[in-house]
């Protein structure tokens, strides 16, 4: 939901949290990744590997936050930007997954082996 340029992307994050049952406080908490520093250089990355994949040429685009400028100005790039947001944002949670499953799978595989040493250690004595 980082790359989902709304606002109320806990919201977001926490209904998605729900409906696919994962991990509420985390999936809340990423979505902070997105964070007024760090959605410039995001957004224009996203919107560039939009046009890229769109194979549109990138435009110089001055953002100012107004009514005027989402009427005029984002008209121009929405397609690339969204695109882009798209791309990005799957393409990390999908990454983020695969990490998370094989960090997960590594730990328990520790424990499990950690036990079994216990175990011999206990049998020993």
């Amino acid at each position: 939901m980082a790359f989902v340029p709304v606002p109320f992307q806990m919201l977001l994050g926490a209904i998605g949290a729900i409906l696919f049952s994962v991990n509420l406080p985390i999936s809340v908490a990423l979505v902070w990744i997105s964070n007024p520093i760090t959605m410039p250089p995001m957004f224009y990355g996203a919107y560039l590997i939009g046009a890229a994949a769109l194979n549109t040429p990138a435009t110089e685009v001055e953002f100012e936050l107004s009514w005027d400028w989402l009427a005029t100005g984002f008209v121009a790039i929405w397609q690339p930007f969204l695109f882009g947001c798209f791309i990005v944002g799957s393409t990390l949670s999908l990454t983020s997954y695969v990490i998370i499953r094989l960090l997960w799978r590594w730990h328990i595989v520790q424990h499990i082996k950690e036990r079994k040493l216990r175990k011999q250690a206990k049998a020993a004595h």
